[in-house]
């Protein structure tokens, strides 16, 4: 029998799926809207404040990479504001490969000072 607790979760979930043909088309479209916190995702459809998402971000770096975790929606911008729509997303759960490739991103773009 399954348990209501993890099902629940999943009805609550949705999928933000996106992928990226190059790492510049990454770090130029959201590296300048990721840190190791979050990320601001650009859409004309955001999610409402409080939706659980889950994430995958697919970019070719050296080869297929994945961003995968859970995210929970904490502010939107809406479409028309003057500001590109699109929502925030605070990570509740990140593999340990998606935090360092995230943090790899991060040097990468320069936002981060390597040790």
């Amino acid at each position: 029998m399954s348990d209501p607790v993890v099902e629940k979760r999943r009805d609550h979930r949705l999928r933000v799926n996106r992928e990226f043909q190059s790492i510049e088309e990454f770090i130029t479209e959201y590296v300048t809207n990721l840190s190791s916190a979050g990320a601001f995702i650009r859409t004309d459809d955001p999610l409402p404040v409080g939706t659980l998402v889950d994430l995958r971000f697919t970019v070719i770096v050296d080869d297929f990479e994945s961003i995968d975790g859970v995210g929970e929606v904490v502010r939107v911008v809406p479409p028309g504001s003057g500001e590109p729509a699109g929502m925030a997303v605070v990570f509740t759960e990140l593999t340990n490969y998606s935090k360092k490739l995230i943090e790899r991103l991060l040097i990468r773009q320069g936002s981060v000072r390597q040790p």
